[in-house]
């Protein structure tokens, strides 16, 4: 085959997965109506956390978001874009060997997320009335193992890369590796869902790099699945950001995070999800040195309040600063990660 009908075939395929981008921006956008109308008429309302995670009053956070939450913000947007990719993904791009298994999960995580965002708009007021936090973990992890299962049985991957060396094989520990890097990972975006428009700018940074990555791996399947919940995610941030209209919830956080982290299974690139998610990192370590911190140091906080994103509006700055500044931030460490895999991959 030549060099100019294999750039004709990479041309068509590429057209192919911008248009699934811009039919889940699109089908997004039609959606979101639909959604506010339905939303505002059954005052699906975001409830103003009071309690911090390790059981005491969140006075900082009550201070800066009391009157965000006084405007009555509806939250569980995250269906719109649950909905917009599955569309999307079930009518232009369905395949077994690559967007099943990415779909399965971001649809399964999402659905514990629902329960746990209805559970918590029918709870008590505190913003902490949704599920516990172990049943919460537990339903997620079952989602990750059901998947590690198919990723190891079904798809036959049983090896990780590593930098320098190559492909490892590691057997049927690839299934307990897969459980920890997609539970690590939807915990993360979940932790990182607290300002305005901050989750739909940092993921869309990370599944637009995996999308780059799939495309020069060849897998075409999920640099489209990638696409396409970048193309719902840019419609979700038009109104997301400050001041929000709606919040993802956690149906939105959970699926992203899962999905984020199949994805780096899948293209085994594990590696360098810390690398391309570093904001996630610091954000979700911030939280757990927090509560260490509190546990060990008798109540005392390394942080004006976790996670590090409410540190710095503690600290002054506007929200709409923090936002932007993560935003250049997880753009840079996702290209840091990509400019790592080609120099891992292609020897440039």
């Amino acid at each position: 085959m030549n060099e100019t009908l294999l750039i004709s075939l990479d041309g068509n395929r590429l057209l192919e997965i911008l248009f699934m981008a811009f039919a889940g921006f699109a089908l997004s956008m039609i959606l979101t109506p639909v959604y506010t109308n339905f939303a505002y008429k059954k005052k699906w309302w975001k409830k103003l956390r009071s309690d911090a995670t390790t059981g005491e009053k969140a006075k900082i956070f009550t201070s800066l978001h009391a009157s965000k939450h006084a405007r009555n913000i509806p939250t569980m947007a995250g269906l719109i874009f649950l909905v917009s990719v599955t569309a999307v993904t079930i009518a232009l791009n369905l395949s077994r060997s690559q967007t099943w298994l990415p779909l399965a999960a971001f649809l399964g995580a999402g659905m514990v997320g629902l329960i746990d965002d209805v559970v918590n708009l029918r709870g008590s007021g505190n913003g902490t009335g949704g599920l516990p936090a172990r049943l919460k973990l537990g339903l997620i992890t079952c989602v990750a193992f059901i998947g590690g299962m198919y990723f190891y049985y079904k798809l036959d991957y049983a090896s990780l890369q590593l930098p320098g060396i190559g492909d490892v094989s590691i057997g049927a520990l690839i299934v307990p590796l897969f459980v920890l890097v997609v539970v690590a990972t939807a915990n993360a975006v979940n932790i990182s869902d607290g300002l305005d428009g901050l989750a739909g700018g940092l993921t869309s940074s990370a599944f637009g790099v995996y999308a780059i990555i799939a495309f020069m791996q060849g897998r075409f399947g999920i640099a489209g699945f990638c696409l396409t919940i970048v193309g719902a995610l840019l419609s979700y941030t038009w109104f997301n950001i400050y001041p929000a209209r709606f919040f993802m919830g956690d149906v939105g956080s959970f699926a992203l995070g899962t999905a984020l982290g199949v994805v780096a299974m899948i293209t085994n690139t594990v590696l360098l999800l810390p690398i391309i998610g570093a904001v996630f990192v610091v954000e979700a370590g911030s939280s757990l040195i927090q509560i260490m911190s509190k546990k060990l140091r008798g109540g005392k906080k390394i942080f004006k309040i976790a996670p590090i994103h409410h540190h710095f509006e503690a600290s002054g700055w506007p929200e709409t600063k923090v936002t932007m500044r993560f935003w250049i931030l997880g753009q840079i460490s996702a290209f840091v990660g990509l400019m790592i895999f080609i120099i891992g991959n292609y020897h440039v």
